[in-house]
């Protein structure tokens, strides 16, 4: 391990993927970084662990008790402790590309995208159209409401935010998105699927809200876009799991300079007179426990490290599930992202379903794991609200419950004392939300816009 420096000009805790990133970036754009964790792995809340880990870590193990052998080596299964998954035209995708963290990693596409209409076994199941042919071909719609929907993603694929000509006749930037698919006459249902499995927002406030036409427009269009990169669905995910993500920032960061550190626990936050951050004294304990201090002009943290610079603004309930079968009505998927709107199922949160296999280097041929995930909506915050998801997986050979998990957000920007807080990862099964996090911190730390570049055309990360 190199020495510690006196200084550094950012001293980041914890080595979630959010903060991962962000040392990274930062290490590239020529900034000293002292990356901390108090864990012995790297990923925090996006770590990667085998099936015994899994099992101590959530599994209520008897003492003398081994469940994890009936599922052969440990060591075969990557296990994700969140269930995220890349959009290929998506923001996160960009920052591997135009950091070429790509070159530590493997990717492989995601079998498919679908939606659920309806709800119990009876329930509708589908892909989800991702451009005017397949609108044309979806079981989601009625024969009238197919060329209705076709229509409308014709547009959203012609439609340009600065030339009001492809607007409709539409004040874009006055309007609502109900005006929107008002003008295409859409059905509810239809109007279900697009909000919340193309547009992937998480409720449907964005429908009644003035302004938001061309965010929904342009969400949309990045997911006909990432679709039309791979063919069976607008996601790509790392072999061996989501764990490698975090590692690949962190191996990038090293490159550039920066220093890591395990197992090393941050006593005590330095201030100047102003009230702005100073340094840290801080003790790592590697066998050999050594204290030391330095000086640091800004902190990025997880939450965790700062819990009275934070508010909980709600819960995360999710289940991780090991099934010996792909989901019923997905067409055999080796994996898949599969939303179940709140509407379908009389809810305020959608419900979320992540799949991935052996084809993923994650578990033993013949097994899956399905992450189900959801916001709690009651005082209760019990895993009962997953139930909807359960039924859909069908026969679960294990499930492993972890308590609600507390969903953080700073309570300032960090400007005032150079301390900037990210936010806890969300119900969602996709990193678009986390990378609007990574830009706004590093807007908030270094003063810009966070500028990366995007694929180029024709360009691919993932096996066929």
């Amino acid at each position: 391990m190199d020495d510690i420096a006196p200084e550094y000009d950012v001293v980041v805790l914890g080595t979630g993927l959010t903060e991962c990133v962000l040392s990274g970036v930062l290490s590239v754009k020529g900034n000293k970084v002292l990356h901390i964790d108090r864990n012995d792995h790297y990923g925090g809340e996006a770590a990667s662990v085998n099936l015994e880990t899994l099992f101590k870590k959530y599994g209520n193990v008897r003492p003398g008790e081994e469940p994890w052998t009936k599922y052969g080596r440990v060591n075969d299964w990557n296990v994700d402790l969140v269930p995220k998954l890349l959009m290929a035209n998506g923001e996160l995708t960009n920052i591997l590309v135009s950091t070429d963290v790509t070159r530590y990693l493997e990717f492989k596409q995601i079998a498919g995208s679908y939606v659920q209409q309806g709800k119990g076994p009876k329930a509708t199941v589908a892909k989800v159209p991702s451009d005017a042919g397949e609108a044309l071909r979806s079981s989601l719609m009625g024969m009238f409401e197919k060329r209705r929907a076709k229509k409308f993603l014709e547009w959203v694929g012609e439609f340009k935010e600065e030339d009001p000509s492809t607007h409709q006749g539409l004040d874009i930037h006055a309007c609502t998105m109900k005006d929107v698919y008002d003008k295409f006459s859409l059905e509810d249902n239809t109007r279900d699927f697009v909000g919340h499995s193309m547009a992937l927002y998480q409720s449907d406030e964005y429908i009644t809200t003035a302004g938001m036409a061309p965010d929904a427009i342009n969400r949309i269009r990045l997911y006909v876009n990432s679709m039309a990169r791979y063919g069976k669905s607008p996601y790509i995910y790392p072999l061996y799991g989501l764990g490698e993500l975090p590692q690949g920032f962190a191996r990038l960061s090293a490159i550039y300079g920066g220093t890591y550190m395990l197992n090393t626990n941050v006593d005590e936050v330095l201030y100047d007179e102003s009230g702005k951050v100073s340094g840290i004294k801080a003790t790592m304990d590697n066998g050999d426990t050594m204290k030391f201090e330095t000086k640091t002009k800004k902190i990025l943290a997880d939450p965790s490290y700062f819990p009275d610079k934070a508010r909980v603004t709600g819960y995360l309930l999710k289940a991780i599930c090991i099934l010996k079968h792909p989901i019923d009505k997905t067409d055999g998927s080796d994996s898949l992202q599969l939303i179940i709107p709140q509407s379908q199922v009389g809810r305020k949160s959608d419900i979320y379903i992540a799949m991935v296999s052996s084809a993923h280097n994650v578990c033993p041929k013949g097994y899956y794991i399905a992450i189900v995930s959801t916001i709690a909506e009651t005082d209760a915050n019990h895993h009962m609200e997953l139930e909807p998801g359960f039924e859909r997986l069908g026969q679960i050979e294990e499930k492993f419950f972890p308590a609600p998990i507390p969903l953080y957000e700073p309570l300032e920007d960090g400007t005032k004392d150079n301390i900037f807080i990210s936010k806890s990862y969300d119900a969602t099964s996709h990193f678009e939300t986390t990378t609007d996090d990574v830009r706004d911190i590093y807007r908030r730390a270094a003063g810009e816009e966070l500028v990366v570049e995007g694929l180029r055309e024709g360009q691919t990360l993932a096996e066929e």
